[in-house]
């Protein structure tokens, strides 16, 4: 019976038996229990022995003194001129026969036969000896194959059972011997589909009965699908495995673990009756998700440690990528084989700075926030996997100038402002949890100048209320999300998430088909001997209406957000002056830091005579 344990239940090798040979056979038998791993034909079968230590040894035994028709073969595709071979009659019928009767189960075979080039003909038994079924003579008996008479021995009662049993069939005219030539028992089978995408989406993601009939590596199969007989390749979505790379001369050399994971999927898949769901088709590459009543082969491939979650595929996993990261997930924590050198991201980490509640305090960038932490101290946290707005081709063409050249105010980045403004009023002065992903380590500027230095980066997911506000960001189209190398898993915990709601995203300037009118900052700073320095329209305005809601975007020093009429003075901070840099006072920061707290990106009513910044509204 098929399980899908980590552990493949495969009988033991029992002892050989030889003995001296006469004439053209061997009377050297072979007697041995292993379990049937494929069937080739009505008469051909793959039997596998114990696995010790990697994938078990395999051998192709031919049922003697029978003969079962040959099964449809396809033109070789270095032959142009080469057309298929058919089935012939019963011989489709003869194999599933074998394949329902045998696949997944113990066997007993004996060798009665081996030819000079190595090909071994014997007697299969169902069971581990051989008091079970006899193979041969059950399928003579239902007419799906024939004897072999020439050489048969009178003093041989197998082999006159044999003949005994296709009298019999003749008679009852079963199968093969039936009326007629067999014509409808020949499939019209095809090897390709005209258009995949079309035919994938006429099936609506619906499960679609079909057989395995063979297993490149452990994510990709070849399939029969039915009741149509479309043979075709499919690919698992969402998840890859080490693969077979073919060298120049024609050898294939696997990558680490590839055989072990194809042996994963042909133990629990191979010749199996399943269900296929085709999910998609990217550059003619069919993916799907292949369903059996034991289990998932996609989930277990990787909570085994035998694939890895891709990117490009995972999206259309109908399954529900969460159960894919989680699967990957467990086989991480457990280092099994691929995974077994895998460090993760924040292993140095204790979980209390893995995730903790913070209250935020400034919104520096749409990718960037600083939040104080229970202890008091101020960290920058920087979203994970999100890029926010630039203008495209930007960054490039701007890494080898000067940094006061390339700065560009944040009102002429088209979305730059909204995407801020969105973070502001969702989040500041409001507390947040925090689940640090990753930190990214600094960097500096190569010789080459084409990249630029950063300083370490925490990266993390950032939540209020349960959302998730780069997702958010995201859905918005205030920011894109980044791409990862195959190899690459500093990224978002929910980065499956980010993929989804960027699709869902209709922002058009993601899509580069919309133009921003760029905003403007009036900017003008009051301090306790100077007084604003307005334009003679706008004094105007003010003088009527007296009053202006806005927000502070910066407080660079304390004594700058006083003024006269308030009755207070704050101690001054350091500034340069013309005779030297003057110390700060006592308390300065503190004071500084203080109101920070109290109004820095909050929203404030300010009297026209003390307006300190103002945004020009629309």
């Amino acid at each position: 019976m098929l399980t899908f344990h980590r552990k493949l239940s495969i009988p033991l090798l029992c002892r050989l038996h030889c003995c001296p040979g006469k004439g053209r056979f061997l009377t050297c038998i072979s007697r041995a229990c292993w379990g049937c791993k494929s069937v080739l034909s009505g008469c051909a079968i793959i039997v596998r022995g114990q696995p010790r230590g990697g994938p078990p040894p395999e051998r192709q035994i031919n049922l003697s003194n029978v003969r079962a028709g040959a099964l449809a073969r396809r033109a070789a595709q270095s032959q142009p001129d080469a057309k298929d071979t058919p089935d012939e009659p019963w011989a489709f019928q003869a194999r599933e026969y074998l394949r329902k009767k045998m696949i997944g189960k113990e066997i007993c075979f004996t060798v009665e036969n081996k030819t000079p080039q190595g090909r071994e003909y014997g007697m299969v038994y169902l069971g581990k000896d051989t008091t079970g079924e006899n193979i041969a003579e059950s399928l003579v008996a239902e007419g799906l194959a024939s004897v072999r008479r020439e050489g048969i021995r009178g003093n041989n009662p197998d082999q006159v059972r044999l003949c005994d049993l296709e009298d019999q069939s003749k008679s009852a005219k079963k199968g093969m011997w039936g009326d007629g030539a067999g014509i409808h028992t020949i499939r019209d089978l095809k090897y390709t589909i005209e258009n995949p995408r079309h035919f994938i989406d006429s099936l609506h993601q619906k499960p679609v009965n079909a057989v395995i009939e063979h297993v490149r590596d452990g994510a990709v199969v070849r399939a029969l699908l039915l009741p149509d007989y479309y043979l075709v390749t499919v690919m698992l979505s969402g998840i890859k495995c080490p693969s077979f790379k073919r060298e120049p001369d024609g050898q294939e050399i696997p990558e680490p673990f590839a055989a072990e994971a194809k042996f994963f999927t042909e133990s629990r898949l191979l010749q199996r009756d399943v269900q296929i769901i085709l999910e998609s088709c990217p550059n003619q590459v069919i993916l799907g998700t292949i369903l059996h009543p034991n289990g998932n082969i996609t989930e277990l491939l990787l909570k085994d440690g035998f694939a890895r979650c891709v990117d490009w595929s995972i999206a259309v996993y109908t399954q529900g990528a969460d159960k894919l990261r989680a699967a990957e997930r467990s086989a991480k924590e457990r280092k099994v084989r691929i995974w077994k050198d895998y460090v993760a991201p924040t292993a140095n980490l204790d979980q209390k700075d893995k995730q903790f509640v913070a209250k935020v305090m400034q919104i520096v960038n749409a990718d960037a926030i600083v939040v104080k932490l229970n202890s008091g101290e101020n960290k920058t946290i920087h979203l994970s996997s999100i890029r926010p707005p630039r203008i495209e081709g930007e960054a490039n063409q701007e890494k080898n100038k000067d940094k006061d050249k390339r700065f560009r105010p944040l009102y002429d980045i088209p979305y730059m402002f909204e995407a801020r403004e969105f973070l502001r009023k969702k989040l500041t002065g409001k507390k947040v949890n925090v689940t640090v992903d990753y930190i990214r380590a600094a960097t500096t500027v190569t010789d080459t100048g084409t990249n630029p230095s950063f300083p370490e980066r925490t990266c993390s997911t950032v939540t209020i209320g349960g959302i998730n506000i780069a997702e958010a960001l995201v859905s918005k189209g205030l920011a894109t999300v980044i791409r990862y190398r195959q190899d690459d898993d500093q990224r978002s915990s929910h980065y499956d998430e980010l993929l989804a709601a960027e699709a869902r995203s209709s922002m058009l300037w993601l899509r580069g088909q919309l133009e921003m009118e760029s905003r403007r900052c009036l900017d003008r700073v009051t301090t306790a001997t100077r007084q604003c320095s307005l334009p003679p329209l706008l004094a105007d305005f003010l003088q009527e209406v007296q009053s202006y809601w806005g927000h502070l975007t910066t407080v660079p020093a304390v004594s700058r957000t006083s003024c006269p009429s308030t009755g207070i003075d704050c101690p001054r901070g350091s500034r340069n002056t013309a005779g030297g840099i003057q110390d700060a006072e006592p308390f300065s920061d503190e004071a500084c830091l203080f109101t920070k707290e109290l109004v820095l990106q909050r929203e404030v009513r300010q009297t026209s005579s003390h307006l300190c910044k103002l945004r020009n509204l629309e």
